[in-house]
């Protein structure tokens, strides 16, 4: 190693990289890993072979101070490596990975709390190298803190397009060897994690997915397990991960429940740092209460359930596909920008989280949901907005805080000192219903979600509240405690 090597940022990747052999099936016949220990506490992440004869092992180290390692191996050369490294703090805009907090929300490892604003680009890293490029400048500029993408290429309406780079090696369009990673994809599959990373984007990367001409979806369960192992091997000490297992999970005929279970056993076993680990549904929901499930990932557009959802499972919930602003002929793509905007606000307002994602029709079937590249609609600007009002509050997290005077869907907060409304479709010229306690003194401002103002109310407010709204639907109100 480098002497650069030798010093590591707090959650950044430590990566040993070592020569063995390149005969055979490395993929297959070499085992590594490598022993990570600081003071008492030792953690052993897989290693993995990179081809042309390259092993590596990366770790993620959350503690600073000296850490030690020690590789083992079935190849002589590659065991009992040792030596040391020193853990340095984090620099700023490095909050850890994401985790589950106060049971319902999401929060950095050192404490910062993530309000989850996620977009859908689920083949973006299957485009040409220009358009990967423009799809990473739009999310620089965009409101979105996690993009959902898949590992493997996806074949469906709008993404019928072949991939530059395969998981597998290949020899022509039949040939895929199953047995056998192909190194550079996933080389540069990582490196885009890294830039998502850099630019503080949570990589939500979905393992498998049933829309698939090139058979990955229909491996036999040895290969699925190595798959899963490798990847995990690779990716995992990145801060930014979290794993789906699957986008419309039980769309996959040749998986069952016990598959399903297996792979997070699996998950949980690889996975040193425990990141979130969420399945994505199609018409049949996974159980989420079983243990290795960290949150609930949902498609549905009954983003009022979300109480229930909350209350049934005591994990996050998060709306991952609500139905996509666009205009192609499927309903599930063609739902309005406004629509879209209420349906953030209304899982919001709920204590969960939503999810964007744009389908509009382009004579190359360049949409975003599919491959990246620019957002053509209405609703980003409008999440941003809301993603800024609660990322300015006082609070971690929204709580729903119904009672007689105002429907459990329509106020969340924090009771005694953070009260955020939201209206939906109904339009009250007048509000006589919102109590807040004595001896306290609250501002309120009314929040057009759709223009994006934010309009004080004159005065003081406590006890029983009156105040006049503009009977507008897809009104909010924010009443803040003041003194």
């Amino acid at each position: 190693m480098n002497k650069q090597d030798l010093t590591i940022e707090k959650w950044d990747v430590f990566e040993l990289q070592l020569k063995g052999p390149d005969t055979g099936n490395p993929f297959k016949d070499v085992a590594l890993s490598c022993e990570f220990s600081f003071q008492n506490r030792t953690l052993i992440p897989d290693g993995f072979f990179d081809g042309n004869g390259v092993y590596k092992v990366r770790f993620m180290p959350d503690q600073e101070g000296e850490w030690r390692f020690r590789t083992i191996s079935n190849i002589p050369a590659l065991h009992d490596v040792q030596g040391n490294f020193l853990c340095t703090p984090a620099q700023a805009g490095n909050h850890g990975p994401v985790g589950v907090s106060n049971t319902y929300h999401f929060s950095y490892a050192d404490g910062t709390p993530h309000f989850s604003f996620g977009t859908t680009c689920y083949a973006w890293v299957h485009q040409p190298i220009a358009m990967q490029a423009q799809t990473l400048e739009t999310l620089k500029s965009g409101p979105f803190n996690k993009i959902r993408m898949c590992v493997f290429p996806k074949d469906y309406t709008y993404n019928k397009n072949e991939p530059e780079l395969y998981p597998f090696k290949r020899a022509g369009e039949q040939n895929i060897d199953l047995e056998r990673f192909s190194p550079a994809f996933f080389q540069h599959f990582e490196h885009q994690v890294g830039v998502l990373r850099d630019v503080g984007i949570e990589a939500d990367i979905i393992i498998f997915h049933p829309y698939d001409r090139w058979g990955h979806s229909r491996m036999n369960a040895e290969t699925d397990d190595r798959y899963l192992r490798y990847l995990v091997a690779r990716l995992a000490a990145y801060r930014n991960v979290w794993w789906s297992m699957a986008n419309e999970f039980d769309f996959l005929p040749a998986k069952n429940m016990t598959d399903w279970d297996r792979f997070f056993r699996i998950l949980m076993e690889a996975d040193p740092y425990h990141h979130l680990r969420g399945i994505h549904n199609g018409a049949q929901r996974y159980g989420h209460e079983k243990p290795w499930i960290t949150h609930v990932s949902l498609q549905t557009g009954d983003l009022y359930s979300g109480m229930q959802q909350r209350e049934l499972f005591h994990k996050p919930v998060v709306f991952d596909e609500v139905c996509y602003e666009g205009n192609i002929p499927e309903p599930w793509g063609n739902i309005s920008a406004r629509e879209l905007v209420h349906r953030f606000w209304a899982g919001t307002i709920v204590g969960c989280y939503v999810g964007h994602g744009e389908t509009y029709l382009h004579p190359e079937d360049l949409l975003w949901w599919a491959k990246g590249g620019v957002l053509r609609g209405e609703s980003a600007p409008r999440i941003a907005f809301l993603r800024h009002i609660l990322e300015s509050g006082p609070i971690d997290g929204l709580t729903p805080l119904g009672n007689q005077w105002v429907d459990w869907n329509r106020l969340a907060g924090k009771e005694g000192e953070y009260y955020l409304l939201y209206f939906g479709v109904h339009a009250p010229a007048k509000w006589n219903t919102l109590q807040l306690p004595a001896n306290s003194q609250f501002k309120i401002e009314i929040i057009d979600t759709w223009e994006m103002t934010i309009l004080p109310v004159e005065g003081v407010f406590e006890g029983n509240v009156t105040f006049d709204l503009p009977g507008k639907p897809y009104m909010a109100v924010r009443v803040q405690k003041i003194s």
